[in-house]
């Protein structure tokens, strides 16, 4: 299974959402790797800390080497990245993909990523981080994907954004990959005592869009879960949060 998490708004918790859950489906005993195709690289920072600083061979690397004909026998594999938690393997992303990404999309190569991943068969679960915008690599994300998980931070802008998003996911599925599904929209910063939310719930729940009934809540942990490079069910594995992340990964996976 491929999946990616998409939104083309900042601040909703792309990055957050695609490492808990690869953590989870890797403490579950999973073969689980996380793509980091965002240039901020927050995943990978979240996922390695500080080690992320020595790592040699990065996703831009693979894109630079897919430019030059410079490919490794072994593929995508040999770009990938242990973490210290078991079962739990990341592509690591670096800035150099901002600059990377006029020659990319001009050399047409936004297939490349789905035909490495789909020659890494060791990988029961892979979960794709994306940019907060609509570019080469978020295309080639969802080229790649079986499906897609779109948080969902409960305001009007988002809600404003959400619209325009589910025109372009239909876009790929057109033009792109026809096997592209929706998987759901995730509900992040969820406040249940403030009345805001839950209105926009029930609304964009009146439109007929796909809202997923596991809900994560608010909370200042899941700072600390960034500061100590420790996704939660390895921070606080009692954690409410961390029992959220759990039902929406059981819900995914059912």
């Amino acid at each position: 299974m491929r999946r990616v998490v998409f939104n083309q708004k900042g601040g909703v918790g792309k990055s957050t959402i695609a490492c808990n859950l690869a953590a989870i489906a890797a403490a579950r005993g999973r073969r689980t790797l996380l793509v980091d195709l965002d240039a901020q690289a927050n995943a990978s920072r979240y996922l390695l800390g500080k080690a992320l600083d020595e790592q040699r061979r990065t996703l831009a690397h693979f894109f630079d080497d897919i430019l030059g004909y410079r490919l490794f026998p072994e593929g995508l594999a040999s770009y990938v990245t242990r973490t210290r938690f078991p079962n739990l393997d990341l592509l690591p992303s670096d800035s150099r993909l901002e600059e990377l990404q006029y020659k990319l999309e001009s050399r047409y190569k936004m297939y490349k990523l789905r035909e490495s991943l789909e020659k890494l068969p060791v990988y029961g679960e892979i979960f794709i981080d994306t940019p907060p915008a609509l570019n080469f690599y978020t295309r080639s994300a969802l080229i790649a994907a079986d499906t897609c998980l779109i948080p969902f931070d409960c305001d009007d802008f988002s809600r404003r954004a959400l619209y325009t998003l589910l025109d372009n996911v239909r876009e790929i599925q057109n033009d792109h990959n026809r096997n592209l599904r929706v998987e759901g929209i995730v509900v992040n910063h969820y406040q249940a005592a403030a009345k805001l939310p839950l209105r926009l719930v029930d609304e964009l729940r009146g439109e007929g869009l796909p809202i997923l009934d596991a809900f994560l809540s608010a909370s200042i942990k899941i700072r600390e879960s960034h500061h100590q490079a420790l996704p939660m069910i390895h921070l606080d594995p009692r954690h409410k949060l961390t029992a959220e992340f759990a039902a929406l990964y059981d819900h995914l996976a059912q």
